[in-house]
């Protein structure tokens, strides 16, 4: 267990004097404190996609090309994949560019969505539609609750029903709720990316395969194994209390890297927070996170959380925790209170 640190994740500071590009986009941005995000578009699209590109052409040949094709593959999903995920999480809430400048705004989902195998309008129209509305309960169709959140078995039924029927389920969420606007969104989104990777394949299906199909499986599956992470540690008794029902991780990489994601019982607690305003919001109410035993670490992230969870190795996770407050007085304890936030919740509609 730790005490409460000093916090060290992304705050935002003002320049002073930016330099001429930062205001040339400033110009555009809704909010300045978005301007990384300009940056992280402009890599992305002067590096993702033109080596995505020279994939589908004959610039390399057997052997060579394969290996190009890996080094691609590693770069988009290990380096350029978290913080593009959560840079298009941070825009379905609040947009990027301005109203007058709103056509800019689908550039991100809709352009650079498909390299990381985001079928445009469904990511916003799970987590900002049905996620958030539904907050992990039993209409969430990506709920946590039915499941033993330390099984690895549990978590492959889980993650091979949300890739098989998991759009099927979004489409009837939407129908039975006659959101239709949402519902045309994501079906308009997720059948374009699905006509394009057929489309392709007729031009070079190995290409198609690396750049588009494997981005996909490893992002969707990425994204169920962070919200089990985010979602992992339930009070049976308060499902609904957001408190009680995410985790937050603080002073992590990841939080560097990907725009404060760590903080989120803060993201469902207020979802058009601003990602520079998390560690601060965090910092203000960390004693009422003691009195709502809310479960927070320390530098490891939803995946590492995962990770110790499919391991069922809740010694590192006590050694990540942050006693706020010291609320908890052994490292035996803390490892009871964990195991008894992550059994499976008996419901109506329980999974067996």
């Amino acid at each position: 267990m730790r005490d409460f640190t000093i916090n060290k994740d992304p705050v935002f500071l003002r320049k002073n004097h930016p330099h001429l590009i930062d205001r040339i986009f400033l110009r555009y941005l809704d909010d300045e404190r978005d301007l990384p995000m300009v940056y992280l578009c402009l890599r992305i699209t002067f590096i993702v996609i033109p080596s995505a590109i020279i994939l589908f052409t004959e610039f390399f040949q057997g052997w060579q090309w394969y290996a190009a094709a890996g080094i691609y593959l590693i770069m988009v999903a290990g380096y350029f994949m978290g913080p593009y995920v959560l840079m298009l999480h941070n825009t379905s809430h609040r947009v990027l560019f301005k109203r007058k400048y709103r056509l800019g705004n689908l550039y991100i989902p809709w352009i650079l969505g498909p390299f990381f195998g985001q079928s445009p309008d469904t990511y916003f129209g799970h987590h900002v539609g049905m996620h958030h509305v539904e907050n992990n309960l039993e209409d969430d169709i990506s709920s946590t609750m039915h499941y033993q959140r330390d099984s690895l078995k549990s978590f492959l039924f889980y993650y091979s029903e949300f890739i098989f029927i998991g759009f099927v389920e979004l489409v009837n969420y939407f129908r039975f709720r006659r959101r239709n606007k949402l519902l045309k969104k994501v079906i308009r989104g997720e059948f374009s990316f699905f006509l394009l990777c057929v489309l392709l394949c007729f031009i070079n299906w190995q290409a198609t395969l690396f750049v588009f199909i494997i981005p996909f499986v490893i992002v969707r599956f990425a994204m169920m194994a962070g919200n089990w992470g985010q979602h992992a540690f339930i009070d049976a008794a308060t499902p609904e209390n957001n408190y009680r029902n995410s985790i937050t991780c603080i002073n992590s990489v990841y939080n560097r890297r990907c725009f404060n994601d760590g903080y989120h019982i803060g993201h469902h607690l207020s979802p058009r927070m601003h990602w520079t305003e998390m560690a601060s919001d965090f910092c203000a109410n960390r004693q009422h996170y003691a009195e709502q035993h809310a479960i927070v670490f320390e530098g490891i992230d939803f995946f590492g959380v995962w990770l110790m969870l499919m391991m069922k190795r809740y010694d590192l996770l006590a050694k990540c925790f942050v006693n706020i407050g010291q609320v908890h007085h052994s490292e035996e304890e803390l490892i009871r209170f964990l195991k008894s936030r992550t059994r499976k919740i008996d419901t109506p509609h329980q999974v067996n």
